[in-house]
């Protein structure tokens, strides 16, 4: 089935990805593109998307794009340096702006009867971030919505589907940005909305016994969402072809390995379980650079899977749980904020000497669509709900060198916390929760004797893709309980903390 497509341009915004999870949520299949790099297949686009970006119209790092086959052409949204590209090369003006508007704001003037914005009144909240302001609009174009400080808040071409707009629809303060979203690519650029997850499933499975036929693929199972949704898709098309991979590298969580290969039996799935606890952990000996360590955990990996792989007899294909954000980043032209997405917390691919090829059934999928997709599967909730888990697992929560005693004091600490946001009916209301063993002690009293004891720090966040985060206010009474039973229960420790910092500045892991 072809699915009618939009086309979002990328100029280096923090919020490009934002964009292209609200059209996904309506139902319709969207990519992202670097703003100079139109893609070959252009016609198949039924709508166009201009991002924001860092940089001004005015100033010398101009991002120029082609839009002559566009413009006229195709419906089109130009949002924030979208509206003020539109405006300052096509007869208008734009200006640094006297007051410069970040943050919420409010439409106080709308146009009536105008399709754009439909069951959107005015009063509705919007959220601005721009240094320049748009003083003269560009030849053609017709004013269409303005708030106290921006006259010029949002505009069309006479004559075309070209709308342009300097607030952001795609962050949740705008309130009503999902209703303009759904209005441009439904009722004016008459999208499709059939991107559905039993769609993506039906298509995909097709797809893959079309790709693979009788052939052998090889996968790394990570305990995670996407390896595990992954898995499921290629299973479905292959059944026992696919030969999975687990690997404990004794820094998963406590029981992980034995609880994730028992419930991976559930599933159907050909899994094999490795555990390579011993070998990683001599490895890690005595190192205690953040980087070294990661790099090292890298290497030993890709040895005791290349090991494993090579114990499958004419084995042809490596499957990958790679998503969209992995794409994107690895595409990306404009060295912005959208450029940066994750890499650092990742163990990395897999060498050449393998000599697979390479499948990734995910790769046009974001993390909550993953989730999704495994829900219409019928997957185990409790799977697709487990908070992100670095590669490196607890190896980059345990700050400084790394000992098998260490591993055991983070382990249980890090199970009394998971369990008790799990018990409290926290733990689904959290993007990410971890403890961190830091590299300091503290004299404590335990009973009539003085300590000198770890220290451990608990974090959680609220997130929708960890690009940011913030803290979660978890209440006193939770944290109380949770410490008491950490010092009381946990040999080793005698001070709990609780990280309140978000990110940015701080990351979510430590390191």
């Amino acid at each position: 089935m072809q699915h009618n497509k939009v086309l979002i341009l990328d100029f280096g915004s923090q919020y490009t990805q934002l964009i292209a999870r609200r059209v996904r949520e309506l139902n319709i299949y969207c990519e992202i593109h670097p703003f100079n790099k139109i893609p070959s297949d252009f016609d198949s686009f039924k709508a166009v998307i201009l991002s924001g970006s860092p940089n001004s119209v005015r100033g010398e790092n101009v991002l120029h794009t082609d839009l002559s086959n566009i413009r006229g052409k195709k419906p089109m949204l130009a949002v924030c340096y979208g509206a003020q590209y539109l405006a300052h090369f096509s007869g208008g003006e734009v200006a640094e702006s006297n007051t410069r508007e970040y943050g919420r704001a409010h439409l106080g003037y709308i146009k009536p009867n105008e399709d754009f914005f439909e069951n959107i009144h005015e009063g509705s909240q919007v959220w601005m971030s721009h240094s320049d302001t748009i003083k003269k609009l560009p030849t053609g174009a017709v004013l269409l919505a303005s708030t106290e400080d921006v006259e010029n808040a949002a505009y069309k071409i006479e004559g075309e589907s070209t709308y342009a707009i300097q607030f952001h629809p795609e962050v949740y303060h705008s309130t009503d940005g999902h209703q303009l979203l759904q209005n441009f690519l439904v009722k004016i650029a008459n999208v499709n909305q059939d991107w559905t997850p039993n769609a993506f499933v039906e298509e995909t499975v097709e797809a893959l016994k079309e790709k693979l036929g009788n052939d052998k693929v090889v996968l790394g199972l990570s305990g995670g969402v996407d390896s595990s949704v992954a898995a499921m898709l290629l299973h479905k098309a292959i059944g026992k072809n696919l030969y999975c991979i687990f690997v404990n590298n004794g820094l998963l969580r406590k029981n992980e390995f034995e609880d994730v290969l028992h419930q991976y039996e559930g599933m159907g799935l050909n899994v094999k379980g490795v555990d390579a606890s011993a070998r990683f952990l001599d490895a890690l000996a005595g190192k205690s650079d953040p980087e070294e360590k990661r790099k090292t955990i890298g290497r030993v990996f890709i040895e005791v899977f290349d090991d494993e792989a090579h114990l499958i007899k004419d084995v042809k294909w490596l499957a990958q749980g790679t998503i969209y954000p992995d794409v994107i980043e690895s595409v990306s032209a404009t060295g912005g904020p959208s450029a940066t997405i994750k890499s650092h917390h990742n163990v990395g691919g897999l060498p050449d000497f393998m000599k697979l090829k390479v499948v990734e059934p995910l790769k046009a999928l974001f993390k909550d669509e993953v989730r999704r997709v495994g829900a219409s599967m019928n997957m185990d909730s409790q799977l697709l709900g487990r908070h992100p888990f670095p590669g490196p697992g607890l190896a980059i929560r345990i700050l400084g060198d790394l000992t098998r005693e260490k591993v055991r004091i983070l382990q249980e600490v890090d199970a009394i916390f998971i369990n008790n946001l799990r018990s409290w009916n926290l733990y689904d209301k959290v993007w990410q929760a971890g403890a961190m063993l830091l590299p300091v002690n503290s004299v404590g009293v335990m009973g009539d004797e003085r300590t000198y004891e770890k220290c451990v720090a608990l974090r959680a966040v609220e997130s929708t893709d960890g690009m940011t985060a913030d803290w979660v206010n978890l209440p006193y009474e939770f944290l109380q309980k949770t410490s008491n039973e950490i010092i009381n229960k946990v040999k080793g420790v005698n001070r709990v903390v609780y990280d309140i910092s978000s990110k940015p500045p701080a990351t979510i892991e430590w390191e």
